[in-house]
């Protein structure tokens, strides 16, 4: 049975609610202490507004790929939870664009490069950063899905729910209402527009630059690519790279190509997988 608990954002409102307001008595304020939090706000002004512009500062990172290519999940298992590890995303904007190598068909559809399976996970991962847009908040359970695929476990990719404690209900809602299809347009429309266009996933770009086959090398990127004050302690000691990415040459063998439309999908039974979802769906409603 899955366990449901509060969405992320009803966390935080509560956490506002019980540590950021002062409880209100009866009493009349006290002038001198009423005085001293006045000051203290106005000498905690200039740091909340430097807050404000190193957030704008933040390095853009986008990470194109596909739900069950084996090197979109390595790179997120092996190298991309690194910058919650290290605390790096406190200086990245972080965003993830789960569609890769997938194509439109004349009809609407979606095709996938691996089965539909992997049309069904993108939607799913796409519903979850819909439902939880933080970061912080749906990395976690990608991250999750993205195992479970590792592991030959992507049947099983709604453990993932019970695994981090969260609520199915508005991933289940995205999906079913139609909204999930309507992601992964919009996620299409994206990669279709990169310039240069993405010729495999991963298909990671820093600052604007897709790193090409040195994407793994990512958080050299970033720390070279953040302007701000405050370097974070994963920067330092750093070597940053000299030449471009795209002159940096290592023979990737292992990522998914654009031009593969021949990969065998993981799954093959597609009455298996509108079965799944349906008892799926049947359970949530």
């Amino acid at each position: 049975m899955v366990m449901l608990s509060p969405e992320p954002a009803l966390v935080q409102n509560k956490f506002l609610s019980r540590c950021g307001q002062p409880e209100m008595d009866s009493h009349r304020p006290n002038n001198r202490r009423s005085n001293v939090v006045l000051v203290l706000v106005i000498v905690s002004l200039p740091t909340l507004l430097l807050s404000i512009v190193t957030s704008e500062e933040k390095v853009k990172v986008t990470l194109y790929y596909e739900s069950l290519c084996p090197s979109s999940e390595d790179f997120i298992l092996n190298y991309l939870y690194k910058i919650f590890d290290n605390g790096l995303i406190s200086i990245v904007d972080l965003k993830l664009s789960p569609y890769g190598n997938a194509r439109i068909s004349s009809d609407g559809t979606i095709v996938c490069q691996h089965g539909r399976w992997e049309c069904l996970l993108n939607t799913v991962e796409a519903c979850a950063i819909q439902a939880w847009p933080d970061v912080n908040d749906h990395f976690p359970f990608v991250y999750c899905v993205e195992q479970q695929n590792n592991q030959g476990k992507y049947t099983e990719w709604e453990k993932c729910f019970d695994i981090l404690n969260l609520d199915p209900k508005p991933v289940a809602d995205c999906y079913n209402s139609g909204l999930g299809h309507k992601l992964e347009v919009q996620y299409a429309d994206e990669t279709k527009a990169l310039e240069p266009p993405h010729e495999y996933v991963p298909w990671v770009v820093v600052d604007g630059q897709p790193l090409y086959e040195d994407y793994t090398n990512f958080i050299s990127y970033i720390c070279k690519a953040y302007k701000g004050s405050n370097v974070p302690q994963a920067c330092v000691g750093l070597s940053h790279p000299i030449t471009g990415p795209k002159d940096i040459v290592k023979g990737i063998k292992h990522v998914c190509y654009k031009e593969e439309d021949d990969v065998k999908p993981k799954s093959t039974l597609s009455e298996m997988i509108s079965s799944m979802v349906a008892s799926w769906m049947t359970k949530l409603a």
